[in-house]
């Protein structure tokens, strides 16, 4: 429950069709099963009290009425229990008969949903014996308690106002106008299914994908539960098909063809965050919803999810280069624009044998490759300096040599040392002064470079750097066409690698892969023995880490303290709890104190849904203060 998580269970029960002592035995132990493991929504198939596959059983008093009992004895087994459960049953309410999910809190029956979308077609036969729900707005009588009967039921946790939950059965997913857009219009951020979908060749990938989708479209979590093996096998058979989902994501699911548990945590506050940003995500029938309130502990829930520690880099292999060739893409359509527009066939852009640059340059060729335009547009330029080693120089001519672009060197020592004299500062002293002069020699040489040859000068700096405001203003911070803007740092190792890995040159993936091994720094100040003597992570913090830190704080709205504690698990076995907490201190301080440079951020493409353009994703004043959110970490330690 804290910071917004709350853990959910979808469960599949081992059952014997029309056995309801049986299965109501096996409901109650799966109760405690699943509380046990500090599940708090707890959601059981379609008919689970009975079985779904009962087929004319459902006609017998016997039946009917022996599951109405069972309800009862679920509900009188809840009574200690802090958890909502839903189950599914066979109802009749005023001499007609629904197929219902009865929801339960703390003993206490607190509604009843029936379902809306009877499939009666191919196996499918169950108007054959029940009602439609979609009209019914009435109360049954459960136990001498008035019990609401109604699709329109929202289910409100008194200690997490955030946590609102809806019902809808099985095929009321697979139909054109699901209950759960309503529902989530109205205000439902968690949606139940309970379900009895039986599996046929194909099925199983497709069940998957529309309930990520529809957990996407709605921007809610979403709980799907069905009907396992132990179902009558007469012409089809049930898998027990089980997933929980979160805005698109899968976060869970079960083996096909299994009886069990599968729980995890969904970040119900992620989910409004996600609607507040959504201006489009109207609010609509509010009213004719009626609100049912429950009660839950407010507990200090544990979280087995996966956490990310690189949220910017699919895990996958697959994804991972799939992304990659997106965001290349991106880029150098971007840019491809660009030059069309303004008419231009040159570019200049500074090479440094850095990550960054690299980036920049490969995604210049490839633009250059789309307008069908000779590399030797492209005027490299290396500008060795007072902190230039052997190999950064190295791996830049050998860059520019690989990709046929123009090779020019031009050294700055002599421009900066006459400009050192001229404002009166000692050359020993190797302060800002001493390093900011020398990035902004290096921007005055592109600028005057692209004037000479009638091109434009391409912008190297990423998105991390501009998060921590690590860029010399009017220097490395300015261009023409910020090719690398939204790309983060530890998303511009994979590109480069992914370059590396597919470029099918050996030659220029050798000096990609070296040019990925080389500390990341700015070499602004004098190597030590040949060697870079200024390491960027070693000065702001590790980018892993500032990485994970913007991509919650601005993706996600998340607070210091959630980010704080994601961040832990994350990277359990990297960093301390005090490393993290110190350099999310720097984050913040950073992040706040140097907006003033992304205010006035040249153009670039955006790549990801966490860009900082001062024209598009983050409008924020440059005065801001970031008080609030440092004295949240402050109350940590």
């Amino acid at each position: 429950m804290k910071d917004g998580f709350v853990k959910v269970a979808a469960v599949t029960p081992e059952l014997k069709v029309a056995d309801i002592k049986f299965n109501t035995s096996r409901i109650c132990s799966y109760i405690d099963e699943a509380v046990a493991g500090g599940n708090k929504v707890i959601a059981f198939p379609e008919l689970c009290i009975t079985g779904y596959t009962c087929q004319d059983l459902f006609l017998q008093d016997r039946l009917i009425e022996g599951a109405r009992s069972a309800l009862s004895v679920v509900a009188s087994h809840t009574e200690e229990i802090d958890a909502l459960i839903i189950v599914g049953l066979p109802l009749e309410i005023f001499g007609k008969f629904y197929n219902v999910a009865a929801v339960i809190n703390r003993g206490k029956i607190l509604g009843i949903v029936p379902k809306t979308h009877l499939p009666n077609y191919n196996e499918f036969y169950e108007a054959r014996h029940f009602r439609s729900g979609a009209n019914v707005h009435t109360t049954t009588m459960i136990d001498s308690h008035e019990v609401p009967v109604d699709t329109r039921l929202i289910f409100c946790c008194e200690s997490m106002p955030s946590l609102r939950i809806a019902i809808e059965l099985c095929e009321d997913l697979w139909v054109p106008n699901p209950p759960s857009v309503s529902h989530c219009m109205a205000g439902a951020t968690l949606i139940a299914n309970l379900s009895a979908s039986d599996e046929i060749t194909g099925k199983s990938k497709y069940r998957m994908e529309l309930v990520s989708g529809q957990s996407a479209r709605l921007v809610c979590g979403y709980i799907y539960a069905s009907a396992g093996n132990t179902e009558s096998s007469q012409d089809v058979v049930y898998s027990g098909h089980n997933i929980i989902a979160e805005n698109g994501n899968v976060l869970a699911s079960s083996k096909l063809f299994s009886s069990g548990i599968i729980s995890t945590e969904i970040d119900i506050k992620k989910i409004e965050a996600d609607r507040r940003r959504m201006t489009t995500y109207s609010a609509d029938d509010t009213d004719l919803y009626k609100k049912v309130e429950f009660k839950l502990g407010f507990t200090d829930t544990s979280l087995s999810r996966f956490v990310s520690a690189h949220p910017f880099v699919p895990s996958a292999k697959a994804d991972r280069n799939i992304r990659c060739e997106e965001i290349l893409m991106i880029q150098a359509n971007g840019l491809r624009k660009r030059l069309v527009h303004i008419g231009c066939k040159k570019v200049v852009i500074g090479i440094s044998g850095g990550l960054d640059s690299t980036l920049a340059l490969l995604v210049t060729v490839k633009a250059f490759d789309l307008l069908g335009l000779d590399h030797s547009g492209i005027v490299a330029v290396t500008m060795p300096g007072f902190g230039t080693t052997t190999r950064t120089y190295g791996n830049s001519v050998n860059l520019i040599k690989s990709l046929g672009a123009t090779f020019r060197e031009i050294s700055i020592v002599k421009a900066v040392n006459v400009h050192f004299e001229d404002i009166g500062h000692d050359a020993n002293n190797h302060d800002v002064t001493y390093e900011n002069g020398q990035a902004r020699e290096r921007t005055q040489i592109l600028m005057d470079v692209a004037n000479q040859v009638g091109g434009i000068v391409i912008g190297t700096g990423d998105l991390s750097e501009l998060a921590l405001g690590w860029a010399t203003y009017n220097g490395d911070h300015m261009s023409m066409y910020a090719v690398n803007v939204s790309v983060p740092k530890t998303l511009v190792r994979y590109l480069v690698g992914y370059y590396a890995d597919t470029c099918g040159d050996d030659g220029l993936a050798s000096v990609l892969n070296d040019v990925l091994d080389t500390p990341v720094s700015p070499e602004l100040l004098p190597p030590k023995d040949g060697v870079i003597s200024q390491v960027t992570e070693d000065l702001v913090g590790p980018y892993e880490l500032h990485d994970f830190f913007l991509y919650h704080m601005l993706r996600n709205g998340s607070a210091p303290g959630k980010i704080y504690r994601l961040a832990r698990y994350a990277f359990d076995k990297e960093y301390s709890p005090e490393v993290i907490l110190k350099w999310e201190k720097i984050f913040y301080k950073r992040f706040f104190a140097q907006h003033f440079k992304r205010s006035c951020l040249p153009d670039g493409p955006k790549v990801g849904t966490v860009a900082v353009s001062p024209r598009g994703d983050l409008r924020m004043p440059s005065d801001a203060s970031a008080a609030v959110w440092l004295q949240e970490l402050d109350d940590i330690g």
